[in-house]
């Protein structure tokens, strides 16, 4: 069986203002009617491949992230006293399963098209898991995006590759030239691992977190389904991503490739891109009216908005506030006064 850890965080401010402090990105339905967190429950909801999951959010969210489970579920939800990235979120997970265990690593806020294609890629990754490997996600490139970071693919290994290196956000000429070259995946933060072999190379390359996890844990207590890591010693940890912290220093990182029409939902041209689009490349919600537009993205929940001639522009109205930018400028929408101070 293969463990869900699905990572429940972050405030989505580059969607605001439809992402909001009080109800974030995860827990808002942008594609369909169910909302990011839910869509990557049913991802790894049949019984055959996959246990109950393990949920790690902040307080913040534990309400919402309770709201949007299945009453049934045997989901467990691990409370994080501070947000601490996701390094030692994945290993309060990792150190309430059996060192054994196979792992599934999953952000709950993005959007993947073909199921099928996911699962497929789970099992894969799960036999090169059994081996030893640490096997992140290689996610076809299709564009030269400089919003993701990148994976170069080495020799293969039954079933996958042996990652060369990892590679940060690139600027766009080199984004173009990782699309040509071919060997380039998008790295979508989804990884496989067994749970012994993650917190073995988490000690290796950063003790003093492994050690404040490990006493968190210890020191932890547990009401029902819910387990709360002790504040203190959690609250100490001086906080990082597995990339940093595990996959990059790792001689042990293998990745499997994957097309599956993921995207992150990390701003509002993502999303755009994301939804179904009239023949015109528009995403059109709520009471729109828009006359020779092209590449737009309106939606409204209230006031009409009539749009006359606009191209690779987004529109949102939200309950109070308005959002008005470029499709390249929804980058920035995080940055702004009412996205900041929310």
């Amino acid at each position: 069986m293969i463990h869900p850890v699905i990572l429940c965080g972050g405030s989505g401010t580059r969607l605001w203002p439809r992402s909001r402090a009080d109800k974030p990105k995860p827990f808002l339905p942008l594609i369909g009617e169910t909302s990011l967190f839910e869509q990557t429950l049913t991802r790894s909801a049949d019984g055959a491949v996959f246990a109950p999951p393990y949920i790690v959010t902040g307080a913040k969210h534990h309400t919402l992230v309770a709201s949007q489970i299945d009453p049934s579920s045997s989901a467990q939800i691990i409370v994080e006293p501070a947000a601490k990235n996701t390094a030692p979120a994945i290993a309060l997970a990792a150190l309430r399963l059996p060192s054994d265990a196979v792992m599934l690593v999953c952000p709950s806020d993005h959007h993947i098209d073909n199921t099928t294609a996911f699962v497929d890629a789970v099992q894969s990754a799960s036999i090169l898991a059994e081996q030893g490997h640490l096997v992140a996600f290689g996610i076809k490139a299709l564009t030269p995006e400089t919003g993701y970071g990148y994976i170069k693919r080495g020799d293969p290994i039954g079933g996958g590759y042996a990652v060369e290196r990892f590679v940060e956000k690139p600027d766009i000429a080199t984004a173009k030239a990782f699309l040509a070259d071919g060997g380039f995946s998008w790295n979508g933060g989804i990884f496989v691992f067994k749970t012994g072999v993650f917190l073995e190379e988490l000690r290796a390359h950063r003790p003093e977190m492994m050690a404040a996890v490990e006493r968190a844990v210890a020191n932890g207590r547990s009401e029902g389904l819910v387990f709360y890591p002790e504040a203190e010693s959690f609250g100490g940890i001086a906080g990082d991503s597995i990339d940093y912290a595990v996959m990059e220093p790792t001689t042990r990182a293998a990745m499997v490739p994957v097309d599956m029409g993921w995207s992150d939902i990390g701003n509002w041209q993502a999303l755009r891109d994301a939804r179904p689009r009239d023949s015109e490349g528009n995403s059109l919600t709520g009471p729109v009216d828009a006359v020779d537009c092209t590449n737009v993205l309106i939606e409204s929940d209230g006031p009409r908005v009539s749009a006359i001639g606009l191209d690779n522009v987004i529109i949102v109205v939200d309950g109070d506030e308005i959002l008005v930018t470029t499709a390249d400028g929804a980058q920035r929408v995080g940055t702004l006064k009412g996205a900041s101070s929310q």
